[in-house]
Parts: structure tokens; C-alpha cells; sequence
């Protein structure tokens, strides 16, 4: 007989006091389910101010540079030192050569990020208020020093402010939404000084100290962004790109960086040159034109992924030098007649020009480094296009300008500088007016400055050449990262 064993029950609660209870859990319920979608809410707003914090700070960072870097050329030759064109230039490879330096020892282990950058920007901003008053004394010297200084500050807030966008975004894909916004800044500041007429004057530098010394405040409400390399030991290794030079034993990678910064000497010559041309031809507000390159970019650089995919490095890259070819070619070819659908073409095909060989080549190192040293592999590509091979292709832009210095100056000295309204420079940057002048002074500028281009058409075009015979890279896309050799 088997004894059933009691089990003590708790007595039922009274009827009023289980209603109680269930309307208590009721309420709790309903007070869970209010307070669910203010904390998303609430979250969605902190999301959204960090968003356009970021979005800002990427406008003004390259607001800051394209306010006075696009016409330099223009405004140093308009105010009697196109002497020291080529030396102003030559600032910005050298400060893009020693930044690495800065942001291994200093800015990456010591201070915040977003502090070191309003700190920097505040400076060069300050100094470029200097700049118009050296212009007007006609003390070039000081004023490529001044830049110089300028661009040692400048340069370091490049990786800043990625630093900055990527420790305070949860999705590394929402960063090209932000870095589109540094595209239209350089637009938009061309077109501002395009379309206040300052295309060739001094002020371009006050624009640039005031956007600097804004963003410089505005970077100290920046959220916090402590140094990525705070508490760690420094070594000379990673600060000198030791692991990255390793990686040049292996040869389709040493071609590439050749290729790479061998382009960037005719590349130099766009930038130096183009805005002291274009008024030559008849183009009345340079900056905005200048703009529409910026312009091709943002579209061209939605394009690259498809086309990295269907076409492959190698191809890509050519496409990106020939692009470079045919840019010069229609600078030299259109200059004697002052063709100007050449000229608009050439610099519409900045798009190309940039984002199939620079975007591309950025993407090829992260494929072919190892892990561990991507960011070394990424500052070497800076190191060798934007700093070895921009100092050499200013410095003989330089020396090649000099046979087109004289013709070019009597020319620009003849030209009156149009005036016009903000908008009316819209229509400005399409359309042109080709110089009135006596005698034969189009003539022996334009026939100089088919030779200037002719230059670096030809030089692109034996890299481009190089580069399709030495390049051959058969690791897939899929493959593993080059093995460094010891």
C-alpha cells in the first residue's frame, strides 16, 4: 500500500487582495511597455547628434584646405610671386612625410584625439591670418614657411579626425557617408571663393584661418576619443613603418609603390598649375570650375567597388594613369586654340583620376598586408604618393614652369579680373570669355604652356606603360594577406 505523502498548500488569498496583486502586475506591465520606447528614443537621439557632430567636422576639415589650397597658384602669381609657387607646394609633401612622425610619438598615446586636433587647427589657423599681409609685402619667403608651419599642424588632423569618426560610429560601413561630407566641403569652398571673386586673392587665406579656428573650437564639443595607443609602450618599429618597408620584398608590391609615387610627380602639376591656366584660357571664376573635379569625384567613388570587383586592381589603376594621360593631352593640345571643351573635360576627369587610382591603391594595400600592420601599410602608400612623390613633382613642376613664368605673367598682367555677383558665378564656372589682348601675348603663353602639359602627359603615360608590363599580381581577392619576409 503505497502512502500518498501530504503536501502543504498556501492558502488562497482572498479575492480582493489577487486582484490587487494582478493589477499591480498589470501596471507594472503597462509601465515597462512605456518606458521601452523612450530609452530607444532616446538612444536614436545621441546616435543622431554624434552623426552630425561627425559630419560637420568632416565638412570643415577639408573646407579648411580647399578654401585656400586650390588657388594657390592662382594667388601667388597674381600678386607677383609665382617664384615660390612651387615651393609653397612642396609644404604639404614634406608635412605629409614627417606627420607620421607626430601621431606615433605624441598624438596617439598622450592626449585625445579630438583635443589635439582643435588645438592644431586653432594654430594653423592663426598663422594663415598672417599670410595676406606677407603676400602684400611680397615676403615669399616667410610665407612658404608659414605654410609650411600651417600644413605640419594641418596634416596629422587627416588621421584625427578618421580616428575620431571610427572609435564613435558601431558600423565601420557608415564611414564613407560621413568622409562624402569632406568631398562637398572642398566643393563648397571652392565655389564660395569661385563665387566672391577671391579666386586670386590673398583673402583665400583669411577663409582658411577662420574655418580653422571654428573647427578648432568646434572640435572640443567633439564626443571623447582618448589616444588609441595610450598606456603603451613607444616603438620605433611601428613609428618608422619598419613591418610595412618589409613588404616590400615582395615585387608586385614594390611595383605598385614605385608606380605609385612615380605618378604623383605629374600629378603635382594639377594642382600647382591648374588654377594659374585656366584664367589664361578665359575661365573667370577658377575655384568653382576647379569644383567640378570634386565633383566627378564623389560620383566616380560610388562607381569603385562595382568596378573593383569586375575589373581587378591591375585595371583599375591603368584606368586611373591613362585618365591622367588624356588630362594632360587636353590641357597641351587645347591650349593653343584655347579649346574649352578640352579643358573642361581634363578637369572633369578628376574623378577618374583620383578615386580609380588612390581609392583603389588604398584598397589593394588593406588586401595585400597583413593584419597586424594595415595602418603602417596605409601611412607608407601616403609616405611614398602624397610625400616622396609630390615633393619631387612640385619641385619639377617648379623648374619646368620657369620657361612659361615669363610669357605667362605678361599674360595674366593683361587680363582684367572680372567682377561679378555669388550666383552669377554659377554659370561662370561653364562658361568663359576668351581674353582681349593686343599683340602676340596669347599666343606665346599658350604655345609654353602646350609644352608645360606635354610633360607630364608623357611621364604619366611611361609609368602607365611600367606599371602594365612590371604589374602582375595573381592573388585573388580572396586569397590571404602577402607573407612579410624577414
Amino acid at each position: 500500500m503505497v502512502r500518498r505523502m501530504a503536501v502543504k498548500r498556501k492558502p488562497c488569498p482572498p479575492l480582493g487582495q489577487r486582484l490587487r496583486c494582478a493589477s499591480f502586475r498589470e501596471a507594472g506591465s503597462k509601465k515597462r511597455l512605456v518606458k521601452r520606447p523612450e530609452t530607444t528614443q532616446t538612444n536614436f537621439q545621441m546616435n543622431s547628434s554624434i552623426r552630425i557632430k561627425l559630419s560637420i567636422m568632416m565638412f570643415l576639415q577639408f573646407f579648411v584646405w580647399g578654401a585656400w589650397f586650390t588657388t594657390l597658384g592662382l594667388s601667388l602669381a597674381s600678386n607677383g610671386l609665382s617664384d615660390i609657387i612651387g615651393a609653397a607646394f612642396q609644404a604639404v609633401p614634406i608635412a605629409a612625410m614627417i606627420a607620421p612622425l607626430f601621431l606615433g610619438l605624441i598624438s596617439d598615446r598622450f592626449f585625445n584625439c579630438e583635443k589635439t586636433m582643435g588645438v592644431l587647427h586653432i594654430i594653423g589657423g592663426v598663422l594663415l591670418f598672417s599670410a595676406p599681409s606677407l603676400i602684400a609685402n611680397g615676403q615669399g619667403g616667410a610665407l612658404s614657411w608659414i605654410i609650411m608651419i600651417h600644413m605640419l599642424c594641418y596634416m596629422p588632423t587627416l588621421a584625427l579626425s578618421n580616428t575620431v569618426a571610427f572609435t564613435n560610429i558601431d558600423d565601420r560601413n557608415k564611414f564613407p557617408a560621413l568622409r562624402v561630407w569632406g568631398t562637398i566641403g572642398w566643393i563648397v569652398a571652392g565655389l564660395i571663393v569661385g563665387g566672391l571673386g577671391m579666386s586670386s586673392s590673398p583673402k583665400i587665406f583669411t577663409l582658411g584661418a577662420v574655418s580653422g579656428i571654428v573647427l578648432g573650437v568646434f572640435c572640443f564639443f567633439m564626443p571623447k576619443t582618448p589616444p588609441p595607443g595610450k598606456g603603451k609602450p613607444v616603438n620605433l618599429s611601428t613609428i618608422l613603418m619598419l613591418d610595412a618597408f618589409k613588404m616590400l620584398c615582395n615585387v608586385p608590391f614594390l611595383i605598385f609603390i614605385i608606380c605609385s609615387a612615380m605618378i604623383c610627380v605629374p600629378l603635382a602639376y594639377y594642382f600647382a598649375y591648374t588654377s594659374v591656366y585656366l584664367p589664361q584660357i578665359g575661365f573667370q571664376a577658377p575655384a568653382s570650375t576647379m569644383a567640378l573635379g570634386q565633383v566627378s569625384e564623389i560620383f566616380f567613388m560610388l562607381l569603385v567597388p562595382f568596378f573593383f570587383r569586375k575589373l581587378g586592381v591591375k585595371i583599375m589603376i591603368l584606368i586611373g594613369m591613362l585618365a591622367w594621360v588624356a588630362r594632360y593631352a587636353l590641357f597641351a593640345v587645347g591650349a593653343p586654340d584655347q579649346v574649352v571643351w578640352m579643358i573642361m573635360l581634363g578637369v572633369v576627369l578628376h574623378g577618374i583620376c583620383y578615386d580609380f587610382f588612390f581609392v583603389t591603391g588604398f584598397m589593394y594595400t588593406d588586401k595585400r598586408a597583413p593584419k597586424e600592420v594595415r595602418s603602417q601599410a596605409q601611412a607608407l602608400l601616403v609616405f611614398f604618393t602624397q610625400g616622396v612623390g609630390m615633393f619631387f613633382g612640385y619641385k619639377i613642376a617648379g623648374a619646368k614652369f620657369e620657361a612659361v613664368k615669363e610669357s605667362s605673367n605678361a599674360l595674366a598682367g593683361a587680363i582684367e579680373t572680372p567682377v561679378f555677383g555669388f550666383w552669377e558665378s554659377f554659370g561662370k564656372m561653364l562658361l568663359t570669355e576668351k581674353p582681349s589682348v593686343d599683340g602676340s601675348l596669347i599666343q606665346d603663353a599658350m604655345v609654353n604652356w602646350k609644352t608645360f602639359w606635354m610633360f607630364p602627359c608623357m611621364m604619366a603615360l611611361a609609368v602607365a606603360v611600367l606599371f602594365a608590363v612590371a604589374f602582375w599580381d595573381k592573388v585573388k581577392q580572396e586569397d590571404a594577406p602577402v607573407e612579410q619576409s624577414e
